[in-house]
């Protein structure tokens, strides 16, 4: 019998060393994952990508740190998975912190995977995938493990509106960790795992005296409805990354290519008959404007982004005609749709992603103006409210607005009106489009004829129906230009498919610059 050659000695140990990283050197590591009730980055990775397209690189990786007892602990991958694979057969890189070696933790082994990964995935131009479920650094390591996080956070700024970067929350992120996640385009959350925060609860508690839970802190549904860090939360692991790949199949590798296209059955000339019903002609009456976007885009399937923050205004990315395309829109039934500080911010940060990775924008508006109040001019309102304006008047993207109902004042220019930019307006035939309804414009118009009147209320009903007819009729501002076409609502589908089509090639540069300072 032929003895095992060198080779095949060498061949075993390297199985076997394959294996030992793939299971990690404690066996009850993965039971306390599983018991907490969460996947091991491993299993997170494989329903994330295609099945078998994963290919893992530094595997064999291993920290050279001492001192604190870490130099008798020296696992491979260091408490990081890193690879690429695919998503609908579409390159895909990603990272996932292993929970169950040093707690996830990052050091400075740690931390350069993390950054070759991500230099690969920018180099390659395909999208960058994060798994966050670790522990912070590596205090061991001490500041070592601290400038890792810097390497990190100069490549999550270097790709942003380059590639797309997404960050799944599965775990902790506590400390400077937090802001990877925050640079990165999209953050995803998990209710009762997901924590995120800069200070810990007790750190909270001896300071402020204030005591408080992890996930009252930063949990998922705290910052999905609340401080609007996350924007997509689910109570699972395996919904939540069904969702990270259905995000992944409506974007573009990198800022070089278009949207992928699909072919689907609904006609592109589909009536939508439901819409004279959908909104009232009462501009006082309430609506859900998710329902008329359903009854517009193909399928009625869309993706929210945000949808428990700032709900007077709502974004979304859907397809039209198979076209990726985002739609922004105002909300009547939150806040009767208003313009706010959040809302402002959601639609500014939505506006410039599209912009960034070529898909077009679509803004439906029906929209009473912006929001007073004390607290919102004492917080800003003008610096951060400026942010939606800036956002449109810099994106190149084609852009289309559709009035449905009420455009009031300031709003109506921030809501991606023709004179800042938009490449197509269109209005509806009830619009009213106007620097302030017809009600408080009469009365600041006509106050001293109505208050000299032996009937004042007959006067401002007469005088109110005279403004109306003078300047807020429907066909205002299509007479000057200000709006392209005054359409049947039942046509707006076919309508914004057919400009979608002749805007695809629309070429637009914006002036040389190292890059614009928007409004903070």
């Amino acid at each position: 019998m032929q003895a095992p050659s060198a080779e095949t000695d060498r061949l075993t140990e390297l199985s076997e060393l394959k294996e030992l990283a793939r299971h990690g050197p404690d066996p009850k590591a993965t039971e306390r994952q599983h018991a907490k009730g969460k996947l091991t980055a491993r299993e997170r990775i494989e329903l994330l990508l295609d099945k078998g397209s994963f290919t893992e690189i530094e595997s064999l990786r291993r920290h050279r740190a001492s001192g604190f007892g870490l130099e008798a602990k020296r696992p491979h991958t260091d408490g990081v998975v890193t690879g690429w694979g695919t998503v609908e057969d579409r390159t895909v890189f990603v990272y996932a912190h292993d929970f169950r070696i040093f707690g996830g933790a990052l050091g400075e082994a740690h931390a350069q995977k993390i950054h070759k990964i991500m230099d690969l995935a920018l180099a390659a131009g395909a999208p960058l995938v994060s798994l966050n479920d670790g522990a912070g650094a590596r205090i061991q390591e001490g500041v070592s493990a601290l400038a890792g996080y810097g390497g990190i956070f100069r490549r999550n700024t270097r790709a942003s509106g380059v590639i797309p970067q997404i960050s799944v929350m599965l775990g902790p992120c506590a400390g400077g960790a937090a802001y990877s996640p925050a640079l990165t385009d999209f953050v995803f959350a998990v209710r009762d795992i997901s924590q995120m925060f800069i200070t810990g609860p007790d750190v909270v508690q001896a300071v402020t005296g204030e005591q408080v839970s992890q996930n009252g802190l930063g949990g998922a549904d705290v910052h999905g409805g609340t401080s609007g860090v996350a924007h997509f939360v689910y109570d699972d692991e395996e919904s939540c990354l069904a969702e990270v790949r259905y995000l992944l199949s409506l974007l573009p590798a990198n800022n070089r290519e278009l949207p992928p296209v699909t072919h689907g059955e609904d006609p592109a000339d589909r009536p939508g008959d439901a819409l004279l019903d959908l909104v009232p002609a009462d501009g006082n009456r309430s609506y859900d404007i998710r329902a008329v976007i359903e009854e517009l885009v193909d399928d009625g399937d869309f993706m929210e982004v945000h949808a428990g923050w700032a709900p007077n205004i709502v974004c979304v990315l859907t397809r039209l005609d198979g076209q990726v395309v985002g739609i922004v829109a105002n909300q009547p039934a939150a806040m009767a749709g208003v313009l706010d500080i959040k809302a402002s911010e959601k639609g500014a940060r939505f506006v410039q992603f599209c912009d960034s990775f070529n898909i077009p924008l679509v803004t439906l508006v029906d929209v009473p103006g912006f929001l007073p109040g004390v607290d919102q001019e004492h917080e800003g309102i003008i610096r951060r409210g400026a942010k939606l304006l800036y956002a449109y008047c810099n994106a190149t993207v084609p852009r289309i607005s559709v009035v449905l109902r009420k455009a009031y004042g300031g709003a109506y220019i921030v809501m991606d009106s023709r004179s800042i930019g938009a490449d197509i307006a269109l209005a509806w035939p009830g619009n009213e489009i106007a620097v302030m309804g017809a009600e408080g414009a009469a009365n600041v118009v006509f106050r001293r004829e109505i208050a000299a009147a032996e009937d004042s209320e007959a006067m401002r009903a007469r005088k109110i129906e005279e403004y109306r007819s003078e300047l807020v009729h429907p066909y205002y501002a299509a007479e000057r230009g200000l709006v392209d076409d005054v359409i049947d609502p039942r046509d707006t589908r076919a309508v914004l498919i057919r400009s979608l089509a002749m805007l695809r090639t629309k070429d637009a540069e914006l002036p040389r610059r190292k890059h614009g300072n928007p409004p903070q």
